[in-house]
């Protein structure tokens, strides 16, 4: 754990996959503070993301997002849980790979539908066609979430073995690029 220290870890992966139910007990077994990037922007906005989604686009969406992730990674011994669409904008991306440790929670589409049925605060999934959607969305970031520094697969498994899986492969990350 003590290799892990003050580096920021970023967790980025497809909504459902489990970013912020990870990464809020990653943070407290690593003695971090943890982020949601999409709650802090909801802050700075003054409204929930569907609401400014509707009100401004995923465009002026994507514009705050990349100043509030740019802000919070100025601080050293967080856990940033990221919007699924964060890690797709290249300057967001490449402040992420500079400044921490990027990790990846893969999880495959009936896990991901599975869990985001569940709630209707997807601003990106009010279509017509949701499983069409997110099978889209699949398509166009998994090639780009690949260039994370660490991949975890998301199973249906107690969280604590997730995270335990979690240290593991950053530990073993560390000692292969130290």
């Amino acid at each position: 754990m003590e290799l892990i220290g003050k580096k920021p870890l970023v967790l980025i992966g497809m909504m459902g996959a489990g970013k912020t139910t990870i990464g809020r007990r990653l943070a407290n077994r690593l003695a971090k503070k943890f982020i949601d990037s999409d709650n802090e922007i909801e802050l700075a906005a003054g409204m929930n993301i569907v609401d400014f989604f509707a009100k401004h686009g995923e465009a002026e969406f994507r514009k705050g997002e990349a100043k509030v992730i740019s802000r919070i990674l100025g601080q050293e011994n967080i856990v940033l849980g990221t919007g699924g669409g964060a890690f797709i904008n290249p300057q967001i991306r490449d402040l992420i790979k500079k400044k921490t440790i990027s990790i990846w929670i893969k999880a495959d589409f009936d896990l991901l539908f599975a869990r985001i049925s569940k709630r209707a605060t997807r601003p990106l999934l009010q279509t017509k066609n949701p499983k069409q959607t997110l099978k889209k969305l699949i398509d166009e970031r998994y090639p780009i979430y690949e260039k994370a520094d660490i991949t975890l697969v998301s199973r249906d498994v107690p969280h604590e073995m997730v995270v335990d899986n979690l240290i593991n492969e950053t530990i073993k990350y560390l000692k292969n690029n130290d």
